[in-house]
């Protein structure tokens, strides 16, 4: 498990410049991010081409053209967008967009972070430090215990605990964490409960703590969208403690994936009988932390605590490409080159550079445009590939 400065700073890009966003800012961001091939990637990069969803929507159809689209690109309607906003608001949640302040600065800084969360309670508990407690769904009553105190105690210490409103482990550490701030990160929309024994939690939570979501108002979560779900959570904490788990499971998803963003990973050992320690045993045995007890993550914690980044540093967004240059910012030649250079295999845009050639300026505005077309996947790391 990656636990080193450097190698946390390289997963980090720098997050979108942030300042407060009206109604019709809000709407253009939503309508640009329910686009066609508006992806996370594509979301980041339009942001910093125009200085603005307004502007970038404007161009979407030129350049989806340009990028070798016959066809002409969706966008979102405006009555689309407006009618997602008044579901929301009828449930009580609001849009929290990445280049707003608010948004949480752990998850604004990993790769390609969701453009858009839906967010329902005590907002400012995003803005706190926090660690993702995750575990079993069938854990056990020892598992249950434990995360209760290691929650109770580092919540405590003035950490918001972060988990998935799952049964077992993740329940167990949100009942814990409520008098001190807990944070449930949900597949579906925030007005549908799962499970559903768990339907008095996220009315607590949503109450006394926070829920969020990248999904729109009555979306029924499918099996890949909890792995999204997971790279939330590991997204939004500084580090990730794994209590209980098998050998194969969502839990080992998100520690998988907090490894990815530069994460601390911490997994408290288990019986070697026991199916629901195999996936904990097999985190250590890689690298995670040992810890026994909460004192042992606030002390590895401790210096991440100077790194983490301010939700409210960044200046005013500014437009980094006017609309005019970006037309004709790389020539037809350049983006099929680039084009040419992208195979089935993920690669990162610096070898895109050196096998290509052209400028980084050039090529991000080719993958913008190629992506728009829908010719192209971006991976997040900064990888691309032929779709």
């Amino acid at each position: 498990m990656p636990d080193h400065h450097e190698e946390r700073t390289r997963l980090l890009p720098a997050p979108l410049p942030q300042a407060p966003l009206d109604d019709v800012q809000r709407l253009a961001c939503l309508r640009l991010i329910r686009s066609e091939n508006v992806g996370p990637v594509t979301f980041r990069e339009l942001i910093n081409h125009f200085g603005g969803a307004e502007a970038a929507l404007a161009a979407l159809p030129d350049l989806s053209r340009r990028g070798g689209r016959r066809q002409s690109i969706r966008v979102c309607p405006r009555d689309v967008a407006e009618a997602e906003l008044d579901a929301a608001r009828a449930i009580g949640a609001h849009p929290l967009f990445t280049i707003e302040p608010g948004y949480p600065p752990a998850l604004a800084a990993v790769d390609a972070p969701p453009p858009l969360l839906y967010v329902k309670g005590d907002t400012r508990q995003l803005a706190r430090p926090m660690l993702a407690i995750v575990g079993a769904r069938n854990g056990s009553a020892a598992g249950q215990k434990i995360a209760r105190q290691f929650a109770s105690h580092i919540g405590a210490a003035g950490f918001v605990i972060a988990s998935g409103l799952a049964r077992g482990i993740d329940a167990a550490a949100h009942e814990a964490a409520l008098a001190t701030g807990t944070v449930a990160v949900i597949a579906g929309g925030l007005d549908t409960i799962y499970p559903p024994e768990n339907a008095k939690l996220q009315e607590v939570i949503a109450e006394r703590g926070c829920v969020i979501g990248e999904n729109p108002p009555g979306f029924m979560p499918r099996g890949k969208d909890f792995p999204r779900r997971n790279r939330i959570i590991s997204g939004v904490s500084l580090g990730v403690l794994v209590v209980e788990a098998a050998r194969r499971s969502g839990t080992l998803t998100t520690a998988r994936m907090a490894g990815e963003q530069g994460r601390e990973v911490f997994a408290i050992p288990g019986h070697p009988l026991d199916p629901r320690a195999e996936g904990t045993n097999m985190l250590l045995k890689s690298g995670a932390t040992l810890v026994t007890e909460p004192d042992d993550v606030l002390s590895a914690l401790a210096p991440l605590l100077r790194e983490t980044p301010s939700p409210f540093h960044a200046p005013s967004p500014e437009p980094t490409l006017p609309a005019a240059p970006i037309q004709s910012g790389v020539a037809d030649g350049d983006r099929e080159t680039v084009y040419a250079a992208l195979g089935p295999a993920p690669i990162d845009i610096d070898e895109l550079g050196r096998a290509t050639g052209l400028p980084v300026r050039a090529i991000q505005i080719a993958l913008v445009e190629l992506a728009l077309a829908g010719r192209i996947e971006r991976h997040g790391h900064q990888l691309v590939s032929r779709r």
